[in-house]
């Protein structure tokens, strides 16, 4: 008796343990009911938008941030499994200086191998940062968002060691890098745009020597600054150093995604005025599922999981309307234990515990689902769109018309590079998301339209309904819909055949 009621409570108690482990490995969903809101629309419902993983997609506008692991804010073996069916290919990773040296002139890179050579193994591209300082040597710079850059001789004569040693180990398996990060993160006034050129100059030199084929981002601007972005490109000018360089990167966290649109518009400009081959993409965006809470910008604000998703959908949908790569930060929470956050950051697609273990994916994760599944480089941009608040009778042969009676809405058009069939994006972008689906019918025109079968499609859920014959018409090539339901997310106007669907 007494053996078999020992043998009795060790099954409960695994029988327990099997439960919370269960608990914590949460699947993806993929049921039409992955994602429930209040939203109702009385459109037939056809279907929900199938998923993609990374291996279904050639390539695509978007990057995926898995930031703060050199220092331990994140664990990238507990979300691993869930980068690939959010169907990003490209990751963004910082390589942590500080970490891989910890004694001086001797390198571990075991922690950043496992990561990198899983990353590319499940078919990833990493994306590497060159962040942040070593506090090994004097002048080293910090290890932490807003830390100043290496400054003496010695800590820089280290510091181009380390980018060397790091290059020259991943260039078989990473051909996209990035320098720094957010040198001008907040009040950081030891970071001068000139010096922070001069560093951008130096550590792209050395990737460029070693890796020629190599793709290096700089900038990696902390918020739009233009007397600090004026002196920057001035500096690189001056050097003519902007050869060094595929792409400059800003971030730039705003309540409403869509009220940054003035100032990106300015940097592009900027950009231009120096070079008409590096490219800007927005390197960091996201917004947290909780607020109040946590830390981070844009915490100050009431979020929720809904409200997030509708944030990140609205800002990927907007660069890629403006033509601008665009990274979604980021792939978990973040619990910060050290630096200017210390609490945990809540813009992750995923919720995790205290030990970094991901609970589940967040309505964000699969609201980012829906969006990489439909709009990779098989579409093509029209940038000849024009929207017009008065229906356009015939207008410029060539151009596409759109017209609607709400001044508060987001129209991009895009079209099929194969069959020229055609999506539409729409949104209300005139405030903050909020935590409610309040919906208003619209009545659409598109001039030059090709669709063989339309379909309404909300991104958030990824539902998919039939627009009825009786709410659209068509003379000639111009389509007239009635009665669409429009709110402030992101909802498509789309040919059935553009959208990969599970009934």
């Amino acid at each position: 008796m007494p053996h078999r009621d020992c043998r009795h409570v060790l099954a409960v108690v695994a029988v327990a343990l099997g439960v919370v482990a269960s608990a914590r490995a949460q699947i993806i969903e993929t049921s039409r009911d992955r994602v429930v809101t209040n939203l109702r629309v009385s459109l037939p419902y056809l279907g929900t938008i199938r998923a993609r993983s990374t291996d279904e997609i050639a390539s695509s506008n978007w990057l995926l941030g898995c930031e703060t692991l050199d220092r331990d804010f994140a664990d990238y073996e507990q979300y691993k499994t869930f980068i690939a069916p959010l169907g990003i290919k490209r990751l963004r990773l910082q390589a942590g200086w500080s970490k891989t040296e910890q004694v001086r002139g001797r390198y571990d890179f075991a922690w950043l191998d496992r990561i990198i050579d899983d990353a590319t193994s499940r078919g990833l591209q990493p994306w590497l940062q060159t962040s942040y300082g070593n506090a090994l040597y004097p002048g080293g710079g910090g290890a932490n968002l807003g830390a100043g850059l290496p400054v003496s001789e010695e800590a820089l004569a280290a510091y181009d060691r380390w980018v060397e040693a790091l290059v020259t180990r991943y260039k078989d398996r990473v051909r996209d890098w990035e320098v720094w990060n957010e040198p001008n993160f907040g009040d950081n006034t030891i970071n001068t745009p000139e010096m922070t050129a001069d560093f951008n100059v130096r550590t792209a030199a050395i990737i460029n020597r070693l890796q020629p084929n190599a793709r290096t981002a700089g900038l990696a601007l902390g918020h739009f600054d233009r007397t600090f972005v004026d002196r920057f490109f001035a500096r690189l000018a001056e050097r003519r150093a902007f050869g060094l360089f595929e792409t400059m990167t800003y971030h730039d966290y705003t309540y409403n995604p869509d009220a940054n649109h003035h100032e990106v518009m300015q940097l592009r400009a900027a950009l231009q005025r120096h070079s008409t081959t590096v490219r800007l993409r927005q390197g960091e965006n996201g917004a947290p599922s909780a607020g109040g809470a946590g830390r981070g910008a844009l915490w100050d604000y009431p979020w929720t999981e809904l409200t997030q998703a509708k944030w990140n959908t609205r800002r990927m949908l907007g660069n890629l309307g403006q033509h601008i790569e665009s990274t979604v930060f980021s792939i978990v929470e973040m619990n910060y234990a050290s630096g200017p956050i210390a609490r945990r950051n809540y813009k992750g697609l995923l919720k995790v515990d205290d030990d970094n273990r991901v609970v589940r994916p967040k309505i964000a994760y699969y609201a980012v689902q829906n969006v990489t599944a439909i709009f990779d480089h098989s579409l093509r941009r029209l940038d000849e769109l024009v929207h017009s608040y008065n229906i356009a009778s015939g207008g410029e042969r060539g151009r596409v018309y759109t017209h609607s009676t709400d001044r508060a809405l987001a129209f991009f058009g895009y079209e099929h590079t194969g069959t020229g069939k055609q999506v539409y994006t729409i949104w209300r972008k005139d405030g903050i998301p909020v935590d409610a689906n309040e919906v208003s019918l619209q009545d659409i025109s598109i001039t030059r339209a090709d669709f063989d079968q339309p379909v309404w499609v909300d991104i958030i859920t990824g539902a998919v309904h039939e627009i009825p014959a009786a709410q659209w018409s068509r003379s000639g090539s111009t389509w007239t819909f009635r009665g669409i339901p429009v709110y402030d997310a992101p909802i498509l106007i789309a040919d059935r055949s553009l959208i990969p669907l599970t009934p």
